[in-house]
């Protein structure tokens, strides 16, 4: 059984506002050992986790920690709507947030269109992984601004998540700098591929390269 479950268990209890006295009558075990099974003390068995995943009204592969969706749906590349195809988009911000979207959208769809035309599913994983992970750093800062969490998504601890996502972005790092591709297999990069290839999205991803080396150039001086 996974951390996710004992968190998960924790977690819903105290949105349904309910001691674990109370919780433990309902699932019919005793407080002791359902606080055993939410402090991740001890691992219950198949007819426990069912009876708490009816009584919270989730599903199983939620309360396992399997899909952040409560029903158990899990999320596939159709269940995704592309914002920046939607006309009657509501997501709007500053002109320089809104610039910033659109080159990071632009420049992202270029960089994983040319890498998935490579065979090496790898590949795109590790720089899946390293944006995702920088996404998840980056959100997690800005998430506690307002002092709100969400313990579903952020189960690391405030004190050490940080210098986690460092570490996984350097193992994605060593991962792209150990690949050696043979020519006819390494992505096609080059300025005038890229331009030829995407006219309206390439103008975003150069300008997203230039401004970025601009300012390393500033941070050596």
């Amino acid at each position: 059984m996974t951390n996710d479950f004992s968190r998960t268990l924790s977690l819903l209890r105290r949105e349904k506002k309910i001691s674990q006295r109370k919780a433990a009558e309902a699932l019919g075990v005793s407080q002791a050992l359902l606080s055993h099974y939410e402090n991740g003390v001890r691992e219950p068995g198949l007819p426990f986790v069912v009876a708490a995943a009816d009584y919270y009204k989730v599903s199983l592969d939620f309360l396992l920690g399997r899909t952040m969706q409560r029903d158990g749906m899990m999320i596939t590349e159709q269940d995704i709507s592309d914002i920046s195809l939607d006309k009657d988009n509501v997501l709007k911000g500053s002109a320089s947030a809104m610039l910033n979207k659109k080159l990071l959208i632009n420049a992202t769809a270029v960089l994983f269109d040319v890498v998935g035309k490579v065979n090496d599913k790898g590949l795109t994983r590790d720089i899946a992984d390293y944006l995702n992970t920088a996404f998840f750093k980056a959100y997690r800062y800005v998430n506690a601004f307002d002092g709100e969490s969400l313990p579903q998504v952020f189960s690391t601890p405030d004190s050490c998540f940080a210098e986690l996502c460092d570490i996984k972005m350097k193992k994605c790092e060593s991962h792209l700098r150990s690949r050696n591709y043979k020519k006819e297999l390494a992505p096609k990069m080059s300025p005038e591929f890229l331009q030829k290839e995407y006219p309206k999205l390439s103008p975003a991803l150069f300008s997203l390269l230039h401004s970025v080396s601009e300012q390393l150039e500033d941070e050596m001086k």
